[in-house]
């Protein structure tokens, strides 16, 4: 068989693929390695030296037996961290001077400067420091970008914009106390920096699966304390390795990226009452416009990064919540949901939290309005499911069903002429009779589909029916007596209406212990890990 210049040339071009991604597996294999050798040594170094005795233990930039023994560590074992100042704004910063204060006190300590893209007006760094960038160049090789091929310290000290180093000893008192943790669950080592805002030490819990961050205040402890996030100005310490092993190792806000990271793995920081490190430059910019522009970019940013982890909403300190998901004015976090199994369960995760606000919202909309024309309804369904078990939508539904009586339609304005089409009313949610069948919608918006479905039954010897049926398990016959009466259950936050025997009505429709024994709607697509059910 004969091989055309074309195949030779496809065939050459993924054999030289595959050379460049060995060979950068390679570099980043050998650049652990020289990590952990560096480590060993470090922990070898720290030993009394042969020949010095009691006299020789090495403690950096200390006075030891009388003599000054920061220069020999120095040159003995090399520096043991980089300083890395990352949040800065191209246009007002003091990067500069940051790095002329270290290497200042600390002349052989590495210092870079970090940036997704070059920074212009370009920085004015002195000798020793560095500018990385990290957006991909297509004429540089990949470790040119890549912060852990430009790390070659133990470990790193993260350094807000506009901070100062008044002596080196801070630096090996941050040091000292992450050591002195050994390989407990204290992974960070934080010291204040002096501002008009002290820094808070902050408990700090993530439910990936609800999508939720939630900020609490941690109490102080009498030697520093001990806690899952810090809020406000701080200088971090973090063994490199722990850095790069993050997904996102420089993300931007960092507190809230690191934060969010370490606190997923357990890891706590430990917030010193001393050293503090100094801040002449604050606040960090000089006019009310330059700050406008910094507070939209910290917006923006923050926005990104709940977004590319996957929570919609963060608890504050205070109480008060951010909301990055969903609004009346964007379409809903989910597609269109096939085989009854919405995308966000095959993540493992539940109905995001703005969606279950909208849908509450649309819910006691939906309900005064029935209420308020002399429209029967009742809760359906998985509604009256999630009622009888949480008294609220079950955590992983994605729309609320109703009954409603056909004969009372007439009674509402918004569904008596809808035959076709579509009713936008003054509040912005939208009624319309759904093509998929003989029943009504209530969306939330124009843009955001989160529904209510109105299901009409009428009576017949004593049977509610229909006409026209759906697959829905909830869309069968079944008798008038539960409904008759009605009975109040607290449902999304209000007072509704349902079958006098829910129990029984639901078991009707759903089989016998459907209230004790949860699962998805559709267990042969995704089945819910019942041992989840109750854990974070």
């Amino acid at each position: 068989m004969r091989i055309s210049f074309c195949q030779a040339l496809l065939t050459g071009a993924i054999i030289l693929n595959l050379l460049i991604l060995y060979y950068v597996s390679r570099a980043q294999q050998q650049m652990m390695e020289k990590r952990r050798e560096q480590s060993k040594g470090l922990k070898k170094a720290s030993l009394p030296v042969a020949g010095l005795g009691a006299m020789g233990n090495l403690v950096g930039g200390s006075i030891v037996g009388g003599a000054k023994m920061g220069g020999l560590e120095a040159n003995m074992r090399g520096p043991r961290v980089t300083i890395l100042v990352l949040e800065f704004e191209d246009f007002e910063n003091y990067v500069g001077d940051v790095a002329r204060s270290f290497l200042r006190q600390r002349p052989e300590l590495p210092f870079l400067a970090v940036a997704e893209s070059p920074p212009y007006p370009p920085l004015a760094l002195p000798e020793g420091a560095r500018l990385l960038v990290l957006s991909p160049s297509p004429d540089q090789p990949p470790q040119t970008h890549r912060p852990e091929f430009n790390v070659q310290t133990e470990f790193v000290l993260l350094v807000p914009d506009g901070v100062e180093l008044d002596h080196g000893r801070q630096i090996e008192r941050l040091i000292r106390e992450l050591e002195g943790e050994g390989g407990g669950p204290v992974r960070l080592v934080a010291a204040p920096v002096l501002t008009r805002s002290a820094v808070q030490c902050l408990h700090l819990r993530v439910n990936l699966r609800e999508w939720t961050a939630t900020y609490t205040p941690a109490a102080s402890g009498s030697s520093g304390s001990v806690c899952t996030a810090l809020q406000g100005d701080a200088v971090v310490l973090i063994r490199t390795e722990d850095l790069f092993n993050l997904s996102v190792p420089l993300g931007r806000p960092l507190m809230s990226s690191l934060f969010v990271q370490t606190s997923l793995r357990g890891w706590k920081v430990k917030l010193l009452e001393g050293p503090s490190f100094s801040a002449s430059h604050r606040p960090l910019f000089s006019s009310a416009h330059n700050q406008w522009k910094a507070d939209s970019r910290l917006k923006d940013a923050t926005n990104h990064l709940m977004r590319s982890f996957g929570l919609k909403r963060v608890v504050l300190p205070d109480g008060r919540d951010q909301w990055f998901g969903c609004s009346k004015e964007t379409a809903r976090c989910f597609g269109t949901v096939r085989d009854d199994t919405p995308e966000y369960l095959y993540l493992e995760r539940w109905t995001p939290p703005c969606c279950m606000r909208s849908l509450r919202e649309t819910t006691k909309y939906v309900i005064n309005i029935l209420e308020n024309s002399g429209v029967r309804y009742w809760l359906e369904g998985g509604s009256l499911l999630g009622a009888a078990r949480h008294q609220d939508i079950i955590p992983w539904d994605y729309d609320v069903d109703l009954g409603i009586y056909l004969e009372d339609i007439p009674n509402c304005d918004y569904l008596k002429n809808l035959d076709s089409g579509s009713l936008v009313d003054a509040n912005g949610y939208v009624w319309e009779r759904a093509v998929e069948g003989d029943f009504y919608r209530v969306q939330y918006s124009e843009a955001n589909h989160l529904h209510v479905d109105l299901w009409p039954f009428y009576p017949r010897n004593g049977v509610m029916t229909k006409d026209t049926w759906t697959e829905h398990k909830q869309d069968v016959e079944f008798p008038e007596h539960f409904l008759q009466p009605l009975v109040p259950m607290q449902f999304a936050g209000i007072t509704a209406y349902g079958p006098n025997n829910h129990r029984a009505f639901l078991e009707l429709k759903f089989g016998e212990g459907v209230i004790e024994n949860p699962q998805y709607p559709n267990p042969a697509k995704k089945r819910l890990d019942r041992s989840r059910t109750l854990g974070p």
